[in-house]
């Protein structure tokens, strides 16, 4: 059955993406990043310290934290929500997704701290947080480089992610909640800049899916990432590159 999608999206089109850098005065860091109607506030820190398996190492540390706010759903989420496994899945996957990225050797021996908070939910906020989660490290960086803490190059790529599924046998990118919640397959993806993996996380609710339908899925997150990508570096500029080392 082939499904209409809000707004007339098509089935291989992200959602618009508005990405409000600075968001937060007295973080590193920060931006609010709008994919449709998912609302997530970003914002990165800095620790002069790291954890024990790194002291004395002179390398670094990144960790990200999530969260899902009171009125971010149409049912309140009660603030302890940050440690239900869910959560602390979504949070090991964006540490994981900008670590792939960042060279946290050069970084000194401080930890970075990244929090994701989700203000509006509407399907694809682990993504929203990872796309995000990298604009406020950029601009993070950005100061710590400016006080001549830090070494050069220090990224490897950009970084962003998309949601894809199968919903009533169509694939789709970048899911509202309407489509996750009706999915009968459902990923999430974090690549780079230059194309390659660094996170796929699927599964099936209902029926098995092909290798056929895996790659189909993985070339629409191809896509929608390079459009995203396009969005962060319109918004980042020139901002980033002397940390990527052009």
């Amino acid at each position: 059955m082939e499904i209409k999608r809000r707004a007339g999206r098509a089935f291989d089109q992200i959602r618009e993406i508005k990405i409000t850098k600075n968001f937060i005065k007295y973080a590193l860091g920060s931006c609010l990043i709008e994919m449709g109607d998912t609302k997530v506030v970003c914002s990165v820190n800095a620790e002069d310290k790291v954890p024990l398996f790194l002291k004395g190492t002179d390398s670094g540390w990144l960790t990200a934290e999530y969260a899902l706010l009171p009125s971010s759903t149409s049912n309140r989420v009660p603030r302890n929500s940050n440690l239900t496994g869910r959560s602390q899945e979504i949070q090991r996957m964006i540490g994981r997704s900008l670590r792939g990225v960042l060279d946290v050797k050069k970084i000194g021996e401080r930890t970075l701290w990244v929090d994701c908070d989700v203000i509006q939910a509407d399907g694809g906020t682990r993504a929203a947080a990872v796309t995000g989660g990298f604009v406020a490290l950029v601009e993070g960086l950005s100061k710590l480089k400016k006080a001549r803490l830090i070494k050069l190059p220090l990224l490897r790529d950009y970084l962003a992610a998309v949601s894809a599924g199968i919903v009533y046998g169509n694939k789709v990118i970048d899911l509202d909640y309407s489509e996750d919640s009706e999915a009968s397959v459902d990923f999430n993806v974090a690549m780079t800049g230059g194309g390659e993996f660094i996170e796929i996380q699927g599964t099936a609710e209902g029926y098995p899916f092909s290798q056929e339908e895996l790659a189909e899925l993985l070339k629409l997150a191809d896509k929608g990432i390079k459009d995203i990508i396009e969005v962060q570096k319109k918004v980042l500029k020139d901002e980033i590159e002397y940390l990527l080392g052009h």
